[in-house]
């Protein structure tokens, strides 16, 4: 069975990189690239496109709204969905807030990625310091470039908590266990609104559970793809 991963807010297939080789075990991985849209739809679109015909999709952040968007529209190919520091919530109050720094930007050349500050409030605060995690994130910051950054900023989230169950696929909500940008509470609403879903926490991870947990995040994919697989 082919996975299909999907970054969150400009990030790239980067983000996967020690979690990709154990799941490669279960089939061929397809990244999407969530660069080129304005839209939630327009980028559920694309990475249809590009996806095999049967799929897991495995979502982060805002990633995750994609990847809700992708089971609606082809629900009938999508054999399981795994949704990792996301939410259903609108966005109107965090779209907002993302919408001072596009207006504020000098010109796209002086784009040098998200700030240090930035980048920490999505970090487990004993995480705060790692200057590989920061770099890393930067460095995929820069490879999407401003244009996905001035579009990424600006991309409209509705509240979706209404239509989670329009969802029939068997699901799996991941929270980080201190992610200071997606509460707790956002994760339950998730899992209580997927029918099929079971909930899990990673330990020592803040927003970034990918990058800052992988083992872990890797063991409770695996444990549950084995579940789903029999």
């Amino acid at each position: 069975m082919a996975l299909l991963m999907i970054p969150g807010y400009m990030l790239d297939a980067e983000l996967w990189l020690e979690v990709e080789p154990a799941l490669a075990h279960y089939g061929p991985i397809v990244h999407a690239d969530l660069a080129q849209d304005n839209s939630i739809t327009a980028m559920a679109r694309r990475a249809i496109a590009s996806a095999p015909s049967e799929f897991i999709l495995i979502g982060f952040s805002m990633g995750g709204y994609v990847a809700r968007e992708i089971a609606r529209q082809v629900p009938e190919r999508v054999k399981g969905l795994i949704l990792i520091a996301t939410s259903a919530r609108g966005d109107s109050d965090i779209q907002v807030n993302r919408r001072a720094p596009v207006t504020h930007q000098n010109a796209p050349e002086a784009f040098k990625g998200l700030s240090r500050a930035a980048i920490n409030s999505s970090l487990h605060p004993n995480n705060a310091d790692r200057d590989d995690l920061i770099s890393s994130i930067q460095a995929m910051n820069l490879r999407i470039g401003y244009a996905a950054f001035e579009r990424q900023s600006l991309l409209v989230r509705h509240d979706e908590r209404g239509e989670l169950g329009t969802i029939k696929c068997p699901c799996l909500i991941i929270a980080g266990e201190q992610d200071r940008l997606r509460s707790r509470a956002e994760a339950i609403e998730l899992h209580q609104g997927l029918a099929k879903s079971t909930f899990a926490v990673i330990e020592g991870a803040g927003h970034m559970v990918p990058l800052e947990a992988p083992r872990l995040l890797t063991k409770t994919i695996l444990d549950w793809l084995s579940k789903l697989s029999h």
